[in-house]
């Protein structure tokens, strides 16, 4: 299996979309690492914190639907390059002039948006080269590039701490430069790259009631996952007054889980089918989400129950992913631009919804019980399509894959 996988696409490809995927991650979530400093020296509401770390995400969802079409019109590797060069430009200006006010953070965070875009992107390049039976484990690996806001929550608390915090958007650009040369060298467009689609194709995906069921479980699997990897630095140093140091560790270890897992989630949906795996990753999330809303005690014992969310949010995203190119492999790039948005609107609902829920009651609990019931929603919804999925593009005789 293993063997026959790397045999069986381009390699080099899916490292080039991992890399530009991972830090092009790591900025997207950078406002929220950052939150606590930034928030200290501009004077923001809770309220605005929420708002401020969502913002990129927000940017970014919606931004995913320009990056598919940009990637069925000029390939992906061309839309990658465009994305790579304004998240550079963005950054350099604003390490070169500073920020001095909300407005200006919430306009950076726009841009950064276009790094979280990157998503649409990342997958498309890598899934066109391998075959229906590796797409779980393909995509599962691109999609590690999430880990990218690991590096955010490890390194960019610290280096603010050291430098100043708009130091830390200038530094950022030196790994993106490295990743830019790397990816402009290894990347390469699959021959098999579809024909771009209209307009008018892409609004008739829309009627596909299939499209919007992937949109709603990626909202909560992929949404949980960003909406807290940009809240958490936050969470911690309000709830449990850690320093923003140490708040970025407790974070990134849980981004890290998450990130971790994501390629797992997509090799056990592809041996089990996805909507078997997904079916016990909402429940799980479910589970610890609303257990974390409790307000634990002890900060370690609210890191140990975060963890365990972001493993089931993790390999959920894999799942999920390894189902969309079995129903729509030819619309893969409009519909990981779509799936993708939805993912990145949940992540904005969730880290704007714990900002204003801390704000208006004095804590959390609101804003994460909310979520924990869009999970279970989510897996009311999977157990209604389920049969329906199996029996017709997911059956046996039209797919060689599980599902």
């Amino acid at each position: 299996m293993q063997g026959s996988f790397w045999k069986s696409g381009h390699p080099p490809t899916l490292f080039a979309a991992f890399l530009y995927f991972d830090l092009s991650f790591m900025v997207w979530v950078m406002l929220g690492p950052l939150g606590v400093q930034i928030a200290l020296d501009l004077g923001l509401s809770p309220a605005q914190k929420g708002l401020m770390v969502a913002t990129p995400v927000l940017a970014g969802a919606l931004l995913r639907v320009v990056m598919g079409l940009l990637v069925d019109h000029l390939k992906p590797k061309m839309a990658g390059a465009i994305g790579q060069i304004v998240v550079i430009l963005a950054l350099l200006f604003a390490w070169t002039f500073g920020i001095r006010s909300f407005e200006q953070v919430l306009i950076l965070g726009l841009f950064l948006g276009v790094a979280g875009a990157s998503f649409a992107v990342a997958l498309p390049l890598a899934s066109r080269w391998y075959p229906p039976e590796h797409q779980g484990t393909a995509l599962g690996i691109a999609g590690a590039g999430n880990s990218g806001t690991v590096l955010a929550a490890l390194f960019a608390p610290g280096l603010a701490a050291a430098y100043g915090w708009n130091q830390v958007f200038g530094l950022a650009v030196i790994p993106l430069i490295a990743a830019f040369g790397a990816y402009m060298v290894f990347a390469k467009d699959s021959p098999e790259c579809p024909p771009p689609q209209s307009l008018k194709q892409y609004a008739v995906i829309l009627k596909d009631r299939d499209a919007w069921w992937f949109m709603f479980f990626y909202s909560v699997t992929f949404g949980g996952f960003v909406g807290l990897a940009s809240s958490l630095t936050i969470y911690f140093s309000d709830q449990y007054g850690l320093s923003p140091v140490v708040a970025g560790y407790f974070t990134a270890a849980c981004v890290f889980a998450g990130s971790l897992v994501r390629p797992v989630g997509g090799v056990v949906a592809d041996r089990v089918g996805g909507i078997r795996s997904l079916l016990a990753m909402y429940t799980l999330a479910a589970v610890f989400i609303a257990l974390v809303s409790l307000g634990l005690r002890e900060a370690w014992m609210a890191l140990a129950v975060f963890v365990l969310a972001m493993l089931s949010l993790g390999m959920g995203n894999g799942a999920v992913f390894q189902l969309v190119p079995q129903r729509f492999h030819k619309e893969i790039g409009v519909m990981t631009g779509l799936v993708g948005m939805a993912g990145g609107v949940g992540g904005f609902y969730l880290a704007s919804s714990l900002g204003y829920s801390r704000q208006i009651t004095g804590h959390y609990q609101a804003g994460l019980l909310v979520f924990a019931g869009l999970a279970l929603l989510a897996l009311v919804g999977l157990n209604g399509v389920k049969t329906r999925w199996r029996t017709t593009w997911g059956a046996a005789h039209v797919s060689r894959a599980k599902v």
